[in-house]
């Protein structure tokens, strides 16, 4: 935990937490979803609890603030761009 972090856990943690609830509220199907999965976030098999892994962490770490879909798509990018 930052102690000086200017609030930026805070928005961090309001982030995923929206990112979250927007998520929970689209279809199995649902391209989005379907994406986060094809990039691991659901583990090998794809049914494991969500974990963005290490890339997708930091992303989190550092996201600034936008809509939940915008932080969504940015993880699978997020995600590739740190495998290669």
């Amino acid at each position: 935990m930052e102690t000086r972090d200017d609030g930026r856990n805070a928005r961090c943690a309001l982030a995923l937490l929206d990112a979250a609830a927007y998520a929970g509220s689209l279809p199995e199907d649902d391209p989005l979803i379907l994406m986060l999965d094809q990039a691991g976030c659901f583990g090998p098999l794809g049914c494991e609890g969500f974990d963005p892994g290490e890339a997708g962490t930091k992303l989190i770490r550092h996201w600034e603030g936008g809509e939940p879909h915008e932080l969504l798509i940015a993880l699978p990018a997020a995600i590739a761009a740190a495998a290669t």
